[in-house]
Parts: C-alpha cells; structure tokens; sequence
C-alpha cells in the first residue's frame, strides 16, 4: 500500500485557497486516483481532475494543460527522491 500523503494535500489546498487541482499518478497508482480526488473535494471544496495520459516519472507534467486553469499539481510517483548534501 502506497502512502498518498492525503492529508497534506488537503492541507496545501487549503492553505492555497486552490479552485481546481490536478492530479497525476503514474499506471501503477491510477487505481487510487478516484478515491483521492473525491476526498479532496469533499474536504476542500476544490474542483479536482484526474490526468490519464501517460506518466514517466516526475518531470513529466501534461502538456497543453496551460489552457486550464489549474492552481496545483500533484504528481505522484512510485519512488521517493531522496537528495543527499552531495547532490543527487
């Protein structure tokens, strides 16, 4: 099981103030997409969308979604970066 850090992103929402969010997951998590966009609209009031295009990894944002008018994104991913003082 995958921890989606749900309250946090509820939290960021709505300390943001945000009208409508995006959420990306790469295939593995899609299964968890429709639980976590009811439960943010549900504590939030925030308008959420779910991309279903394809994902490869954390700098992959959609593209054209500029013509949207989203105030966060939030990019999941299936591993956690993790930046040592060395550097990546």
């Amino acid at each position: 099981m995958y921890d989606l850090e749900e309250e946090k992103i509820i939290a960021k929402v709505n300390e943001k103030k945000c009208k409508t969010v995006l959420l990306q997951f790469p295939d593995g998590l899609k299964t968890q997409a429709g639980h976590l966009a009811h439960k943010i609209e549900q504590e939030t009031g925030a308008l959420v969308l779910i991309w279903f295009g394809s994902n490869f990894g954390a700098c992959d944002l959609p593209i054209g979604i500029k013509s949207v008018n989203i105030d966060l994104i939030v990019a999941f991913g299936h591993n956690v970066y993790v930046k040592e003082v060395r550097g990546w």
